[in-house]
């Protein structure tokens, strides 16, 4: 079998790839990474240095690192997929050194930019503003915030996202349909609810947040953030992303642990977390022997 007939006969028997999230990131992958370098190769044909090639393609093409990791985590996906299954005979990623991923340090606002910010921002995106600074949710997330949701007086349970490319409900980033994650509730973020429920409704669903589809979508989003952003400027570098960062930062700063704030943040795992926000962690290798050495001492 070529690779381009193996892949698409891999997709086929994948049936926990979420439709609205995976399967159209591996069909981008796939078009514009994979097949045009490996389309006709035959599967008994990959080796290590096959593949270490095509990354040092991607290197050369200037293709960013968080989409080369992702092409390679693809082809990796297939190919160990076709060792297991026997259709090829020997695994060619053993020994492959993946593309590495670090993100760009988090650019966090000030507390006082949040609130000048909120104070500016139009009700719906200020609505969605505070589920990312206050809850932590991604764009998405905060794009789906729903009365249904608050499970506990504080506790909000985040169960999907308003695709940015479908403009409609779907599963969580890294989780399949019907999974979820609960997260804190702020006082102030519940008030905020029931005061935007009490002033302009909610939908039948129970969503906060619409629009002439019926939902909030990342177009409704853009256009109000460019328009916040001309009002009140963000440093340099600053996304409205940023505010779920000063969620992180904001537990961070106040001693929750690490694994906790992964786990509400969604990620994928601690290492992602921790590489983003690690200068953002109080405390130091000096601090640390300090205090060890005030027990020791004793």
């Amino acid at each position: 079998m070529t690779f381009e007939e193996y892949a698409e006969e891999w997709r086929t028997r994948r049936r926990d790839i979420v439709e609205y999230a995976t399967a159209p990131a591996h069909e981008s992958y796939l078009r514009v990474h994979l097949y045009p370098e490996f389309s006709s190769r035959k599967m008994e044909t990959f080796a290590p240095m096959i593949l270490e090639r095509f990354i040092a393609t991607m290197e050369r093409n200037g293709v960013q690192l968080g989409m080369q990791r992702n092409a390679y985590g693809l082809l990796h996906a297939i190919l160990t997929d076709a060792f297991r299954k026997g259709a090829i005979a020997a695994d060619p990623t053993l020994s492959v050194i993946p593309p590495k991923y670090i993100p760009d340090r988090a650019v966090v606002p000030t507390k006082g930019y949040v609130k000048e910010a909120s104070g500016k921002a139009d009700f719906q995106l200020a609505m969605h503003m505070r589920m990312m600074y206050g809850c932590g949710l991604r764009n998405g997330e905060a794009r789906a915030v729903n009365i249904n949701n608050i499970v506990a007086d504080d506790v909000y349970r985040v169960t999907e996202q308003i695709h940015h490319n479908t403009y409609r409900p779907a599963p969580l980033k890294h989780r399949e349909a019907g999974e979820f994650r609960e997260v804190p509730l702020p006082r102030s973020v519940k008030e905020a609810i029931e005061r935007f429920v009490e002033c302009h409704g909610v939908s039948e669903d129970g969503y906060l947040l619409r629009g002439p589809t019926g939902y909030f979508t990342y177009r409704m989003e853009s256009l109000r953030a460019r328009n916040l952003f001309k009002k009140a400027p963000p440093a340099d570098g600053m996304t409205l992303y940023g505010f779920r960062h000063f969620f992180a930062s904001n537990c961070l700063s106040h001693g929750i642990p690490i694994t906790d704030v992964a786990e509400w943040m969604g990620h994928r795992n601690i290492q992602i977390t921790f590489r983003t926000y690690r200068h953002l962690m109080p405390g130091s290798i000096t601090a640390a022997a300090k205090i060890l050495d005030h027990d020791l001492a004793a």
